[in-house]
């Protein structure tokens, strides 16, 4: 993914329309670039990181929070942010010397409508 433009969850049929993956074919132009994303939680450590990000009170996080949780160098957990970042899975914004991470829950949310089942499929528990 290096290289490359942040990736866009392009949207099949309708504006507003987010097909399942069992409602409708997908696209292949939606296929690659939700794969691009996927490919960017394929890691471990950028899981890791986007958990830590995600679940941080407040909402952000700073790069200097993120870096002592791994047994990696600071070059190698920027290198997994700027991926999270070209998914669109994370934004972040630089407050002098330190930069700060955030969710894009609008990402985060479009993949898991893209792997929920439509409401009428799922079984009804007793």
């Amino acid at each position: 993914m290096s290289k490359q433009e942040p990736v866009t969850l392009a949207q099949d049929g309708a504006e507003g329309c987010c097909p399942t993956l069992s409602t409708a074919p997908m696209s292949e132009d939606r296929a690659v670039g939700l794969a691009k994303v996927f490919k960017a939680l394929g890691d471990p450590v950028r899981l890791r990181l986007l958990s830590m990000i995600a679940s941080r009170e407040g909402g952000e996080i700073c790069v200097c929070d993120l870096t002592p949780a791994f047994d990696l160098s600071q070059p190698t957990i920027s290198h997994h942010l700027k991926l999270l970042k070209q998914a669109g899975l994370i934004g972040s914004e630089r407050r002098g010397t330190w930069v700060y991470y955030r969710l894009v829950p609008e990402t985060t949310d479009k993949l898991a409508s893209v792997l929920a089942r439509p409401a009428a499929s799922v079984p009804a528990t007793s």
